[in-house]
């Protein structure tokens, strides 16, 4: 055996192990070259078979029987770019005319096939360019953040896509979000991964969790309220409006609509406003949504109504204020009674993971998605933490966020506790912390002791 024949045998081994084991070194060393030249190879019988070709034009039909040549081929669309990425390939082509960006969306299956690729995703840059997204391995099976990401004031990347790119979660381009997942399906993991992100930011973060604190209780340092429980939780968000109000009067004193002031700089939210006067931005994070809804008497349905009116006042009113809402749960529908479906039309994001039922998926995108219905429900069991995400526009995804534990939760939280902001409207329930780990640590508002 010759030394060249033992060379391949070696590369192809190793080839062979990397794919099995390491399937991303395997894309970065062998996959994206193989990839590379199998799709500018079979590029031009592959859009034929598959249908995204044009037929010549007459102006060449007519040249070729006068000058006695052959038939002109179909044409397919032109390549702009193929650039490689971490993950996959990245296809740009400039459409023939008489084509749509809807034939390759629909042809994305096939096209799947054809190059033998993992996935394809399909989206129209501009008018006549689309761009194909071309994944060369499963990427949410074993999720790896890259280690650059576009982190700009209040947006946090907190999961990876299946075409590889990174999901961010912009509260300045969709305020308020609805999360839905069942039991043990990674819900808390995103979450922790929002926290986690939004910790090292300038932003308050003020969370309700009615399982007595058991989820956000020990990312505290980091947070500038939290309540444990509903009557705290009623409490606290009157609380957020009467500050929504204030910094409404804020705005309103600070807008500058004088003649010499431009239109762009007239302040219309927080944004608009100076630095040195503009409110710290608030996060409120909603652990469980239907404890708050649930009543068993008369007295709890008054709470109820009033905590539900609260969020809604929040989700209809809150963004120019800077006060964005993050409502997570198991279950969401209408049974949950009167002003849930009017909650749920304010909150623009949505994220399903697995849920057990239909219905639930149906309130998360029943109104913008009936394909992302479909894509939540059959999330199986054993894939903890792959979820679908959608927005109003009709668009979806499905993602994955980074494994990641409540100990690093925790630490990351616990390193930015400076950045804590101490807000005068939510002073009374601000997690009051103490020197000693095995000391409890209060979340709600201390009631006075009587005789």
């Amino acid at each position: 055996m010759t030394a060249f024949t033992v060379a391949l045998v070696l590369v192809v081994a190793t080839a062979g192990l990397l794919r099995w084991r390491r399937p991303a070194w395997y894309w970065l060393t062998f996959g994206v070259i193989l990839a590379a030249l199998r799709v500018l190879i079979r590029y031009g019988s592959v859009m034929d078979a598959c249908g995204l070709t044009v037929p010549p034009s007459r102006w060449r039909l007519a040249f070729a029987r006068m000058t006695n040549r052959p038939v002109p081929e179909s044409r397919p669309p032109r390549i702009l770019r193929l650039r490689p990425t971490r993950t996959g390939l990245v296809l740009r082509l400039k459409l023939q005319p008489g084509q749509d960006a809807f034939d390759f969306a629909a042809a994305s299956d096939r096209l799947r096939h054809s190059f033998s690729m993992y996935g394809v995703t399909s989206r129209e840059l501009r008018s006549g360019v689309v761009e194909l997204r071309m994944t060369g391995y499963d990427v949410l099976k074993r999720v790896q953040m890259p280690s650059r990401t576009d982190i700009r004031p209040m947006r946090v990347p907190v999961a990876l896509r299946e075409d590889g790119s990174v999901h961010y979660r912009d509260y300045r381009a969709i305020p308020h979000a609805l999360t839905l997942g069942a039991t043990e399906s990674g819900k808390s993991v995103y979450q922790r991964n929002l926290v986690a992100g939004l910790a090292p930011m300038d932003v308050a973060l003020v969370g309700i969790d009615c399982k007595e604190g058991v989820e956000l209780f020990p990312l505290a340092r980091r947070f500038s309220a939290l309540a444990d429980d509903p009557d705290t939780a009623a409490e606290l968000l009157d609380a957020l409006v009467n500050r929504m109000k204030g910094v409404y009067q804020l705005i309103r004193a600070e807008q500058r609509i004088t003649a010499d002031v431009p239109d762009a700089e007239i302040a219309a939210d927080i944004w608009n406003l100076p630095d040195h006067v503009r409110p710290t931005p608030i996060v409120v994070l909603v652990d469980e949504v239907a404890e708050l809804a649930l009543f068993a008497n008369k007295e709890e349905e008054k709470r109820r109504d009033r905590i539900i009116t609260a969020l809604a006042r929040l989700a209809q009113l809150g963004r120019a204020a800077g006060i964005y809402l993050e409502i997570c749960g198991q279950r969401f529908g209408s049974e949950l009674g009167k002003g849930i479906t009017m909650l749920r039309a304010q909150l623009t994001g949505r994220t399903a993971h697995r849920v057990n039922d239909e219905t639930s998926a149906n309130m998360a995108f029943g109104d913008i998605s009936p394909d992302a219905v479909l894509a939540a429900i059959q999330i199986p069991a054993e894939t903890r933490g792959v979820a679908v995400a959608g927005d109003s526009t009709g668009g979806w995804h499905r993602i994955r966020a980074p494994h990641t534990t409540l100990r690093q939760a925790v630490n990351i939280c616990n390193r930015h506790a400076d950045r804590t902001p101490e807000l005068p409207e939510l002073a009374p329930f601000r997690p009051a912390l103490t020197g000693t780990a095995s000391a409890p640590v209060p979340l709600s508002k201390t009631a006075a002791v009587t005789a």
